[in-house]
This record gives C-alpha cells, sequence and structure tokens, in this order.
C-alpha cells in the first residue's frame, strides 16, 4: 500500500463512560440556552466535589492518619475529652457565608489553636537518665490523640471550603532548609514559604521537634510572623511545653504563636495509647 496514501490517525475521543461526570465531560462547566437562545456557561454539580478532592490532595494529609475523624477519636479519659471538646469549639469559629450575589464569605478566626505539653521532651533529655523513665510516666505527652484529633479537624475544614496545608516540622524544616541552598534563585523555598503563609488554615504538627538551628529559628519566625500579620491561624501541637518551645523555635516566633491562641491553648498529659495496644 501506498503510504501516502494512508489516512492521518485521528486523536481517539474519550467515550461518556471515561469521563468522570459525564455531564460536563470533566470541565465543570455547563451550557445552556437561554429564552433569547443564546448560550450561558454555568458550574456543573460536580465542582465542588472536585474542588474538595483538590484541597484534599493539596492539604498532604500524612496516610497514617488518612482514616482520622472525630467519629472514631476515643474519649476514655477526662483529658480525651476537654481535647476533643476544645477541638469542636475551634471548628465552630470557621463559617461560610453565602452571599446575596452568589459568592461565598469565609469566616476564619484570628486565634490560633495549640495542644501542647505540660514538661517538655527536651526538658525530659536534660534529666539524669535514672529520672527520665519515672518523669515521662508522672508526664507523659506522646500517643494521647494530638495530632489524630488536629487532622480530623483539618479534613471538616477541607469539606467546607477552607483551603488547608499539613506539615509535619521535622519532614518540612528539612524541606526548606534544602530549598535554601539550591540553586534556583529562591524559586523552590518562595513556592514552599508561599503555601505555608498563604493558606486558610497551617496544621503544623509537632512543632519544635526539628534539631535547633540559627537558619531554622529564622524561618519559624518569618512563617509565623507573617501569618500573625495576616491574621490566619495557626493549628499546632507539640511534644515541648511553653518554655522548651520557645527555645526550639524561638522566643519572638513562640511569643507570637502562642500568644495568638487566647483560649484555644491546651496544656495536656495523660497515657500513652500506643503502649496500651502494644500491652
Amino acid at each position: 500500500m501506498n503510504k501516502s496514501s494512508e489516512k492521518p490517525k485521528q486523536p481517539e475521543k474519550l467515550g461518556v463512560d471515561e469521563y468522570e461526570c459525564p455531564i460536563c465531560k470533566d470541565t465543570e462547566l455547563v451550557l445552556k440556552r437561554d429564552e433569547q437562545g443564546y448560550e450561558i456557561a454555568s458550574f456543573c454539580e460536580c465542582r465542588e466535589r472536585k474542588a474538595w478532592k483538590r484541597r484534599f490532595k493539596q492539604a498532604l494529609i500524612p496516610d497514617e492518619f488518612i482514616h482520622a475523624n472525630f467519629e472514631n477519636y476515643k474519649r476514655l479519659n477526662p483529658f480525651q475529652q476537654t481535647m476533643y471538646q476544645m477541638t469542636v469549639d475551634y471548628l465552630n469559629e470557621f463559617s461560610v457565608l453565602k452571599q446575596e450575589d452568589g459568592t461565598k464569605k469565609k469566616i476564619i478566626p484570628n486565634k490560633n489553636f495549640g495542644l501542647i505539653a505540660v514538661f517538655g521532651e527536651q526538658r525530659l533529655k536534660e534529666l539524669p537518665i535514672g529520672e527520665r523513665s519515672i518523669v515521662k510516666q508522672q508526664h507523659n505527652n506522646f500517643g494521647i490523640g494530638k495530632t489524630h484529633l488536629q487532622i480530623a479537624l483539618a479534613k471538616r475544614l477541607i469539606k467546607d471550603g477552607f483551603n488547608v496545608l499539613i506539615v509535619s516540622d521535622v519532614t518540612f524544616m528539612d524541606e526548606l532548609i534544602q530549598a535554601k541552598m539550591m540553586n534556583d534563585e529562591g524559586e523552590t523555598l518562595n513556592r514552599l514559604l508561599h503555601s505555608a503563609i498563604h493558606a486558610d488554615v497551617l496544621v503544623w504538627d509537632d512543632i519544635g521537634k526539628a534539631k535547633w538551628s540559627e537558619a531554622k529559628e529564622a524561618l519559624y519566625y518569618q512563617i509565623i510572623n507573617e501569618r500573625y500579620r495576616k491574621q490566619k491561624p495557626i493549628v499546632f501541637n507539640s511534644n515541648e511545653d511553653r518554655g522548651t518551645l520557645s527555645e526550639k523555635i524561638g522566643y519572638a516566633a513562640a511569643s507570637r504563636l502562642i500568644g495568638q491562641c487566647g483560649p484555644y491553648l491546651l496544656e495536656v498529659e495523660g497515657e500513652d495509647f500506643r503502649l496500651q495496644k502494644s500491652g
């Protein structure tokens, strides 16, 4: 057969079953004609569902907490009930109001929400080895459900339309330091900082866990201070107490972080549920 007579292959078209939404064919827009015959575009009913999926993916929820929610958080003792109630109270500070023009207005509290230790990990490490186990039993802050509750909070906010970013302290600070050292004119660092500073809500897991350095202290301050200036909330938990957290992230950053909590700062301790499960 003469090659010149061969018909060029046409690009394959997706069938109806191959679209996630057969109504708008994944464009999230539906065209309708008005009474005068003009085509008018309107949002498809799938738009909000897909937006929720995008927000959920962008939040970077850790794999081990992908199933964490309020319903499966176990309140076995008074301190867990107190943590749960404070988290729910904080959630109620958020709302989305539908305005007359059909747009939605987000109501975001200018308060941070923190769950911290009574007796910090750094303070524990400074004790003589023989005293550590005894003090840890008296003031345990590990495995009590701080992260579970705050991830549950994040999920609910994402579902309600808020943009949430979740970061784990050690990984996040390492990424920032590595980006700072990259030879890309600060592009990667600025992208990471922009996400952390401009998210509706920043959930900072285990803040103060990373090994201290002057460069990290400067980054803590930059992010926390910018969010403080913009009145954007930080939801955080830490295995450090008020004093040791200040030593780990810097006194200026800690002052803004903790000082912005108002009534939403709780010093917690109790039994490690991870040890109970392995027992």
